[in-house]
């Protein structure tokens, strides 16, 4: 039996994600009280496999967190997945939804993630598997979450983005590493090109028709390969990789299509492409 704690920060997805568990054939509960919890679990263990497959969520709604890692203590067959993201993120949301934390309902929504964060501090560092949602669209939480409980593959809490842009756009403010690839051939001054973009295999040959191109990405991907591992003891949950070019279109598309293609080979870790100006002029 899997039995699945679903907990983080409010706004951060959870319930979206309880509502792609309960698809891939979980049984579901929401904001059980802590009081009932172990109650809960004996009898799903003693249900003699009719119910093999359990997601329970419990958050800050649920009472004292020192009291719900008391009874998750007991607990020795469990999973906690803790969805997460940054204050920035869950204030648009707030904002957007209309909706009030449930801490400060007479308050400023940043009080109330200031609070629920430090609250839920010790439980983030219990957690066998972590989400942050900043940058993921539906589609891509779902493919985490089937990598974790469908899929059952080993994973490392990092999600990795690599972004293309254009430095005439200004530098994405997200950024962890950056690189500029303005050295590369420019498919920009060929006629042919020009209306392109590096999602075009015309465009990609052109960019990596030169020694230097085909040396700069083999030694950024051993660069990268290397930085990972090291994230990932140390902790890290988000990494974005900015690649850019003046435009973003062609050079940046081009490098971030092949560094996804080489470190999406069996990656142990979330991993997604973005780019963020290809469709602009």
């Amino acid at each position: 039996m899997r039995f699945v704690i679903v907990t983080g920060m409010s706004g951060a997805g959870k319930s979206t994600a309880m509502k792609m568990l309960e698809d891939l054939g979980y049984f579901c509960v929401d904001n059980l009280p802590i009081a009932l919890i172990r109650k809960f679990e004996e009898l799903s263990f003693g249900s003699m496999g009719k119910i093999d497959k359990i997601a329970l969520c419990v958050d800050i709604r649920s009472g004292n967190v020192a009291e719900l890692e008391a009874v998750l203590d007991e607990i020795p067959k469990k999973e906690i997945f803790f969805v997460d993201a940054g204050d920035e993120t869950l204030i648009k949301r707030f904002k957007e939804t209309r909706r009030a934390h449930p801490l400060v309902t007479q308050g400023r929504v940043d009080e109330g993630i200031s609070i629920e964060r430090k609250e839920l501090e010790s439980l983030k560092k219990r957690a066998d598997y972590i989400i942050e949602t900043d940058n993921l669209l539906t589609r891509d939480l779902r493919s985490e979450i089937e990598k974790i409980f469908v899929e059952n593959r080993e994973y490392r809490n990092l999600f990795v983005t690599i972004l293309s842009f254009g430095f005439k756009y200004g530098i994405p403010v997200d950024s962890d590493l950056l690189f500029d690839v303005r050295f590369m051939p420019n498919p920009y001054y060929e006629a042919s090109l020009k209306k392109k973009t590096g999602n075009d295999t015309e465009v990609r040959e052109f960019v990596m028709s030169t020694e230097v191109s085909r040396e700069f990405v083999r030694k950024l991907e051993d660069m990268v390969q290397f930085l990972i591992p090291n994230y990932i003891a140390e902790g890290k949950n988000q990494l974005v990789i900015s690649i850019g070019c003046t435009g973003g279109k062609h050079r940046s598309v081009t490098v971030a299509n092949t560094l996804y293609e080489k470190l999406g080979r069996n990656a142990d870790y979330g991993i997604k492409i973005m780019h963020r100006d290809i469709g602009k002029d």
